[in-house]
C-alpha cells in the first residue's frame, strides 16, 4: 500500500511522486542514500536480504522501499548487533506478517459483505425482520430440546 502522494500523480508543486516501489535509483546513488557503500549492496543482494529491480541489461535499480530497508539492514546490525543471518530472518518474517495481515482485511471485507447479503436476504423474505433485538416482534425463539427426565408421581390420598 503506497502512501499518500506516491502513487505517480503530480503533486502541487509540479513535481511527480515516485511509487515507493518504483526501481529509479542506481546503485551508487541508492548507497548514498542509505549512507553505505555501493559494494555492500551488491552483498545484500547477494544474501538476498535486499532484492533491487533489473534493467534489461541486468543493471540494479533500488526503489525508495528498497533504500528504507537498506537503512533497517544497517540499523540492525549497527544498533542492535544482529548478524545477517538474523537481519535475512526477521526481513522474512516481517514480509510474512503483512502478507498474513493483508489477508485477514481480505477475509473480514469479505465476512461482511456476506453478513451483508444474509441480512438483505433475510430481510427480504420477512420484511419486518430487525425491528426488535434483531428480530420480528410476533416471532418467538424456540427453546432448545431438553433432555431432562421429569418423574411423575400422584399424590396419595386422592
Amino acid at each position: 500500500m503506497s502512501a499518500p502522494g506516491t502513487d505517480g500523480r503530480q503533486r502541487r508543486d509540479g513535481a511527480r511522486a515516485v511509487a515507493d516501489d518504483a526501481p529509479v535509483f542506481v546503485i551508487s546513488v541508492a548507497a548514498q542514500l542509505a549512507g553505505m557503500h555501493a559494494q555492500t549492496l551488491r552483498q545484500y543482494d547477494r544474501l538476498g536480504l535486499v532484492t533491487p529491480g533489473r534493467t534489461p541489461g541486468g543493471g540494479r535499480r533500488y526503489s525508495p522501499r528498497d533504500v528504507a530497508l537498506l537503512r533497517e539492514v544497517q540499523r540492525l546490525s549497527q544498533e542492535d548487533g544482529v548478524n545477517l543471518a538474523g537481519i535475512k530472518r526477521i526481513i522474512d518474517l516481517e514480509s510474512q506478517v503483512d502478507a498474513l495481515q493483508q489477508r485477514v482485511h481480505e477475509l473480514v471485507a469479505a465476512l461482511e459483505e456476506a453478513q451483508h447479503r444474509v441480512l438483505a436476504a433475510e430481510s427480504a423474505v420477512h420484511p419486518g425482520f430487525g425491528t426488535a433485538f434483531g428480530r420480528r416482534a410476533d416471532l418467538v425463539p424456540m427453546r432448545p430440546a431438553s433432555s431432562a427426565l421429569v418423574v411423575w408421581r400422584p399424590r396419595e390420598g386422592r
